[in-house]
């Protein structure tokens, strides 16, 4: 760990206070994190279901965190800009597992985390807010003991697993979430919101910068801004798209015996390869 990722780190937790919102368009390999920091992005977030698609594992903490955070690495090896890591549940379930695992990151020479509280159990999709809170001050007192602030991201699934009765779910929502917040988060996650109205509410209930995540019939980055989110997610959304483009040009060079899906308009071997060249400067 050195000076100038406890640089990155300080700076990344200051771009948390919008505006501008930070956008994150995340990437799930060295070449995907490239192209987003030449786009212009201020940071780069990994996402941890792109990166195990990737990896030819499902999602839901299903790759070996090893391999995770090996992925992680070669985003934060090939790119100037502060790296932060989603590690989904923490790759275990007690404090002990989180606290490594946020070694691992800092590690990996990232500056940030996500931290969720999805089970990836139908029966019992939830950490208990209290063993939550447990996990996150494990992650921020392993951060503190190794000299860097992480910025921590703290997710809750409340909405995005359709958790309790709908009604419900707003409020229990604000509970977890500033609960997650007194225990250390810096940003506070709630992925599966799209309308003004609960986005309205959120900003004016939470006691920190709010994340959202891309979806469907999401207001537009400027709209958000001026709501007063803080953060906006892509998630998986860009490496789906990526796969989609893929998937058409397999088929028609498949079916009809043409190219145009990847000979036209196409990023040029060139500019790839010399993104790939400049990024191994950034060297680890």
């Amino acid at each position: 760990m050195t000076q100038e990722q406890k640089a990155k780190a300080d700076s990344f937790l200051a771009m948390h206070q919008a505006p501008p919102l930070l956008v994150l368009p995340n990437a799930w390999d060295a070449a995907s994190a490239r192209v987003i920091e030449k786009a212009g992005a201020r940071a780069i977030a990994t996402s941890s279901a792109g990166i195990a698609f990737a990896l030819g594992y499902p999602d839901g903490q299903v790759v070996p965190r090893d391999k995770m955070l090996e992925a992680v690495a070669r985003v934060a090896s090939v790119v100037s800009v502060p790296v932060t890591a989603d590690v989904e549940a923490g790759y275990g379930w007690g404090p002990e597992d989180v606290a490594e695992t946020t070694r691992m990151v800092i590690q990996a020479g990232a500056v940030g985390l996500n931290l969720e509280d999805a089970k990836n159990d139908p029966s019992d999709p939830l950490f208990a807010m209290e063993e939550q809170i447990e996990r996150i001050r494990a992650a921020r007192e392993a951060a503190e003991h190794a000299g860097i602030h992480v910025v921590i991201n703290a997710r809750t699934d409340v909405f995005l697993g359709e958790v309790g009765e709908p009604s419900k779910r707003l409020p229990e929502t604000v509970r977890r979430i500033n609960a997650y917040r007194t225990a250390g988060a810096d940003c506070l996650f709630v992925p599966g919101v799209t309308d003004v109205a609960t986005i309205r509410e959120l900003v004016r209930q939470i006691s920190g910068p709010l994340n959202l995540l891309v979806g469907l019939g999401m207001p537009s980055v400027q709209e958000l801004q001026l709501m007063g989110v803080a953060r906006l997610s892509a998630g998986s959304g860009i490496m789906r798209a990526a796969l989609t483009a893929a998937r058409d040009a397999a088929t028609e060079l498949l079916q009809k015996g043409s190219y145009t899906t990847f000979v036209d308009g196409g990023i040029s071997f060139q500019e790839i390869n010399e993104l790939m060249a400049r990024g191994r400067t950034f060297s680890a």
